[in-house]
């Protein structure tokens, strides 16, 4: 077995969602509940088979971003995975109506941070172990940092 560091692409002022599936409709579902979530968002969905004809499945409602999902997903390489890339709305607008998607697995992050997906190979083919989500932390955060965080989600509108 082989371990792999594949780095995702992150679309300049956007996030990945990257997740498991398990059916060959999970490309269309997926997209079904990001635009009837969040009509306005510009995405990009792309979903490995991995059997049959073992195509990378694309939908989207944004030409650029479903291409970037389609070379994230093809980089990556592992069976029943899919990678959602996005614009104007946030992985925390969606990622309920995600993991409500009869056919998804799991979630392995959202994020608009530089992103490193750890990848097993074999014979057989690829699977995701893990990720590598942004940087370390530097410290832990102090009264004026804590203060600070909940203005700013207050300020964006996510706490009143």
């Amino acid at each position: 077995m082989e371990l792999k560091s594949i780095p995702l692409e992150i679309p300049e002022g956007g996030n990945i969602i990257l997740g498991q599936t398990h059916f060959i409709k999970s490309v269309e579902d997926l997209y079904e509940a990001l635009v009837n979530t969040v009509p306005q968002m510009k995405f990009g969905v792309a979903f490995n088979e991995a059997s049959g004809p073992c195509l990378t499945r694309v939908d989207g409602n944004d030409d650029a971003l479903t291409t970037l999902a389609a070379r994230n997903a093809t980089a990556v390489g592992a069976g029943h995975i899919f990678v959602i890339a996005m614009r104007e709305g946030y992985p925390i607008n969606v990622l309920g109506r995600i993991k409500d998607v009869p056919e998804v697995c799991s979630i392995f992050c959202a994020t608009a941070n530089p992103v490193t997906v750890i990848v097993a190979e074999d014979e057989q083919g690829r699977g995701v172990l893990g990720v590598i989500d942004g940087v370390p932390p530097k410290s832990v955060e102090t009264a004026e940092d804590a203060a600070r965080r909940r203005d700013f989600l207050r300020k964006i509108g996510y706490k009143r």
